[in-house]
């Protein structure tokens, strides 16, 4: 790997989400959802729903674990499952109103810390993160491409 200190990138990239996720939920006042718990819900897009076994395939995880994650959400009012239409053996995990109005304050607060933040660097710095991010998008898709496969 000509030039790139993989541990170097390794220390930066989870301190700086943790950093970024802590800025928002105190700048929107938002309450403590986990990590698992955010993943999920980011999995579903408004307007979608999914399995708990297609939701466990597609971020990786057990179905027990699913089904444990949305047991906790369904309590906080974040997710409700239905049953499946037409096949009311199959349920269906939909996001509530609740769950995608923290999204949509985390992301909206995420995204102006990011700019204010890329504001104090220089004019080179804010190009060279500009470029970087398909390479760090090919990366996360690298990183999640071992979850996903049986």
């Amino acid at each position: 790997m000509s030039g790139l200190d993989a541990a170097r990138l390794a220390a930066v990239i989870s301190p700086l989400r943790r950093t970024l996720l802590a800025a928002a939920r105190d700048a929107e006042h938002l309450p403590e959802i986990p990590d698992a718990q955010i993943e999920i819900i980011r999995a579903l897009p408004r307007d979608t729903a999914s399995s708990p076994g297609e939701l466990a395939g597609r971020l990786g995880l057990s179905r027990p674990t699913v089904s444990n994650l949305l047991t906790a959400m369904e309590a906080n009012g974040l997710v409700e499952r239905r049953p499946r239409p037409g096949d009311r053996r199959h349920v269906e995990v939909h996001l509530t109103a609740k769950a995608l109005d923290l999204f949509t304050r985390f992301d909206r607060a995420s995204s102006d810390l990011v700019a204010a933040a890329a504001g104090a660097l220089t004019d080179d710095d804010r190009a060279v993160l500009a470029a970087a991010l398909p390479v760090l998008e090919r990366l996360r898709d690298a990183l999640a491409a071992p979850r996903r496969t049986p």
